[in-house]
């Protein structure tokens, strides 16, 4: 099953007789990026005129309280209404932002997005708000979508899941009643993807064009690279290489690599090296040494620890591999306090 397939379109002309309702739980320090495109493509696209009324689609601020909740950058914004009033809603949307200022989403919400999950509402993890969702026990058989950036956060906090099921090379991931995204700008293309459900595809295109949005992007388009790496134009590309970065501890094969990307091992191979003048293979194995020369010069963490973590079967095996590239063993290259050169090449 393709989990971000284009969402089916209604046809030309149909209009919903209610409201499409939205739910929006604001976790202290959200992201107001993530809040505002999201819920600013509802308003665009919820009536006609500029006049911003909630004729398509309704929205409100949920909370346990209603104490203002405070965004990343310090602006708060107050709940509309609490839990218990909430009503029937078609799409329960957590927003996240921060990880690590403190305290997250309270037992009251968490309740409430396990309450969600048991009504006919979609859930909806915007930003680290798929943190809010697993950690409520409500993503189980769910394919989830975290930023690059977090990756490993979720990995810590999470131990016990499926890595198979963690996206972090893609905007946004729809698996059946859950939606996740990785925020920012993508919130946007995620509402237009919920919207595109319900509405012609007329009036998502004009809501887009008015926040200057050329045309939303898919889910499978790839997130930005992370900084250090050596920047590739092709998506396939450009997810390849997230999926390696994010897979250092535990290298893919070739083949898991391919079949991810939905391609041929000689497709990627031939790609890959076409765009980056190297195998994936040779790439990946650059990136676990300029991550382990890293981790020497700006960590205490020992040889043995810091094989294991990206990807070398042991110490000795880091040892080898690590002289090859920078001519001396790893304890030589941490006592001088080399720093690794940024970028990877063949």
């Amino acid at each position: 099953m393709e989990f971000n397939a284009a969402l089916p379109r209604v046809e030309s002309g149909i209009r919903q007789a209610s409201p499409v309702r939205f739910g929006i739980v604001l976790l202290p320090n959200f992201t107001l990026t993530a809040f505002s495109g999201f819920v600013d493509l509802l308003r665009l696209a919820g009536d006609e005129g500029d006049l911003s009324r909630p004729v398509r689609c309704a929205w409100s601020i949920l909370g346990e309280s209603l104490i203002p909740v405070r965004a990343s950058c310090g602006i708060q914004v107050t709940p509309w209404t609490t839990f218990e009033e909430a009503g029937r809603l078609d799409y329960v949307v957590v927003v996240g932002g921060l990880l690590h200022s403190g305290s997250s989403a309270s037992r009251a919400t968490l309740q409430f997005i396990r309450d969600s999950s048991e009504t006919s509402a979609t859930l909806v993890g915007m930003c680290t708000g798929a943190f809010a969702l697993m950690q409520a026990e409500v993503m189980t058989g769910y394919r989830l979508c975290v930023s690059w950036f977090h990756y490993w956060d979720f990995i810590e906090r999470f131990p016990q899941a499926d890595e198979r099921n963690l996206v972090a090379d893609r905007l946004f991931v729809i698996d059946r009643r859950r939606i996740t995204c990785s925020g920012g700008r993508a919130s946007i293309d995620v509402a237009a993807a919920i919207l595109l459900r319900h509405f012609d595809a007329t009036i998502v295109r004009k809501a887009l064009r008015i926040l200057l949005v050329d045309d939303a992007d898919k889910g499978n388009a790839p997130q930005p690279a992370p900084p250090g790496l050596r920047p590739s134009t092709h998506p396939k590309v450009k997810r390849a290489i997230l999926l390696i970065e994010q897979h250092i501890g535990q290298p893919l094969s070739l083949g898991e690599l391919a079949h991810r990307l939905e391609m041929s091992v000689r497709q990627l191979e031939r790609l890959f090296n076409g765009e980056m003048d190297t195998t994936p293979l040779t790439y990946g194995r650059q990136l676990r040494l300029r991550t382990a020369a890293w981790l020497l010069t700006s960590s205490d963490r020992t040889v043995t620890e810091i094989a294991s973590s990206c990807g070398f079967s042991d110490a000795s095996h880091l040892g080898r591999e690590f002289k090859k590239q920078y001519g001396e063993a790893p304890n030589a290259f941490r006592a001088h306090g080399v720093q690794p050169p940024t970028g990877v090449s063949a």
